[in-house]
């Protein structure tokens, strides 16, 4: 008995062990699956001819995008891997501003492939490698193709702003909107640091009423209130000095929750008085100072200001704004070129800063403060962005944002690329020969890899209408003659030197893009099972 007992193992390592891999697939293809739908989802709003999409919350709150990463990031969805689509669509919209359906897309296409490379008995880790070879020889294939350029050449700078602002709702006002861009844009890159733009320092201002042609830049301040005049103080002040306080101008209250009684009327008097006399003296101290014009920071613990402070500020001829809100405060500092003041103790006339004139001036129904002519302004500026509705304006300011960001792509990375799937084209002709070179099932799962960039070029023709597999035969044949930049003129429904026709992007765009989308793929690719912990 013993002897047969010792034999059995001796026999099952001769013979074949069978391990069940059914769950793991299972889970594989259940992640790809809700991967590629979240892909398929948006794919329809790529390009200058995509659709748009209405989302709509619980709260009656209504957006009409075709954003990628503002959809995704408003979809609710509950599978991990659909999650991961809509981070790494957050992902390109933070290093590269733009390219945010295109990532999803391609993400979605490669996954497709995956998806047939794994039915077709390859190992997920053997497509994962490729995937990562293929994405550092497409970074060199795309930096090949890209044309240098200077910050000076603002011609170009226009031209990608509009690129990426054509495929946006507000495409008709991308004439207006790309050069308002791009000169916001220039006015604050610091020549001490010339590759880098702080978008933080562009700041956006929406007002309802009129429409997105009466948008402007603004070099100055703007503040979306009315100066505070419930006491008849002024609205218009010339040579202006401007404090910008983070104290209350109110009586003070007690450090603790407590409550005062007063018996007698005397007393009352007297506490009315002593309330006064408090205010009195700090409107004294300020305007011993010189200054004329008062920005008051939103208090929460009582109010910043009393009908009592504000009638004494309107005597000494003092325009208040109040409600500043507590984030705006170190972008109107760096404007004015002025210091906070904490304390009336420490309100002295060189924390001050100065302009020309501040005045109220009306904007459609409401009205807004407007400081104009700043001395010494720091590298700042504002966009003051209107519409006839409130969707209107939101995707206005978007739209705005996608093209700031193709600007600070080009300030960070200098270089220019051809638009209309020209790049992918190349990219997909490019790694199918250098396939053709390598050995095995690298060579195998390059191939197919190098195939799904192609549908960036044909979801652009689907989309515009066109006869998407004869548009990307023809693309195809035109890259094999060696016409690098022929891309998708979806204008006129037929291939053209793109470049001529300025369609351009930044080159970060497009080696983000397809970095992050390999990076993602690989990732789900590598997971074999869902755990879910209580």
């Amino acid at each position: 008995m013993a002897t047969a007992v010792a034999a059995s193992p001796a026999q099952s390592r001769k013979t074949e062990t069978y391990t069940d891999t059914k769950r793991r697939d299972d889970v594989r293809g259940l992640n790809i699956a809700a991967a590629r739908a979240v892909a398929d989802a948006v794919r329809t709003s790529l390009g200058p001819r995509g659709m748009d999409k209405m989302i709509s919350s619980g709260e009656q709150e209504v957006i009409i995008t075709n954003d990628g990463a503002t959809i995704l990031s408003r979809m609710s969805l509950l599978q991990p891997a659909a999650r991961m689509l809509a981070e790494l669509s957050r992902s390109q919209d933070a290093a590269a501003g733009d390219g945010t359906t295109t990532v999803v897309v391609l993400a979605g296409s490669l996954l497709r492939r995956a998806q047939s490379l794994l039915s077709a008995g390859a190992h997920p880790t053997a497509a994962a490698d490729a995937l990562h070879r293929l994405a550092t020889r497409a970074v060199e294939v795309l930096h090949a193709m890209a044309i240098p350029i200077e910050l000076s050449d603002r011609d170009s700078l226009v031209k990608s702003a509009s690129t990426a602002l054509n495929s946006k709702v507000v495409s008709q006002y991308s004439s207006l909107l790309s050069p308002l861009a791009v000169d916001a844009a220039l006015s604050v890159v610091d020549p001490a640091h010339p590759d880098l733009l702080d978008l933080r320092d562009i700041r956006v201002v929406k007002k309802l009423g009129g429409t997105v042609d009466d948008t402007e830049l603004i070099r100055g301040l703007i503040f979306d209130k009315k100066a505070s005049h419930a006491a008849g103080g002024p609205t218009r002040v010339e040579n202006a000095k401007i404090a910008v306080i983070q104290f209350q101008v109110s009586p003070p209250k007690t450090d603790i929750e407590q409550s005062v009684i007063v018996s007698d009327y005397a007393q009352m008097d007297r506490i009315l008085r002593e309330e006064r006399n408090y205010i009195l003296g700090m409107v004294k101290k300020i305007k011993a100072s010189g200054c004329n014009v008062l920005l008051i920071q939103k208090s929460i613990l009582r109010d910043a200001v009393t009908d009592l402070s504000l009638h004494y500020l309107a005597k000494a001829k003092i325009l208040v704004v109040k409600d500043v809100e507590r984030d705006e405060i170190e972008f109107i500092t760096k404007t004015l070129n002025c210091l906070p003041i904490a304390n009336i103790e420490h309100f002295r006339e060189d924390k001050l800063g100065y302009a020309d004139l501040v005045e109220e001036v009306s904007v459609g129904e409401s009205k807004i403060v407007k400081i104009m002519g700043i001395k010494d302004m720091g590298r700042t500026s504002t966009v003051l962005v209107r519409g006839s509705n409130q969707l209107v304006i939101d995707e206005a300011e978007r739209s705005l944002h996608d093209a700031l960001c193709v600007i600070r792509c080009l300030v960070n990375k200098r270089f220019l690329i051809a638009g209309g799937g020209a790049p992918e084209i190349e990219m997909s002709m490019q790694l199918a020969a250098w396939a053709k070179e390598l050995q095995g099932m690298e060579s195998y799962c390059i191939k197919e890899f190098a195939e799904a960039l192609e549908v960036i070029p044909y979801t652009l023709a689907e989309n515009a209408g066109l006869n998407p597999i004869s548009i990307v035969t023809e693309l195809r044949n035109r890259h094999a003659k060696g016409e690098k930049n022929a891309g998708i003129n979806v204008r006129k429904g037929q291939i053209t030197n793109i470049l001529e026709e300025n369609v351009v992007q930044p080159l970060l765009v497009s080696t983000s893009a397809i970095t992050l989308a390999c990076e993602c793929v690989r990732m789900i690719l590598k997971i074999d099972d869902i755990v879910t912990v209580r």
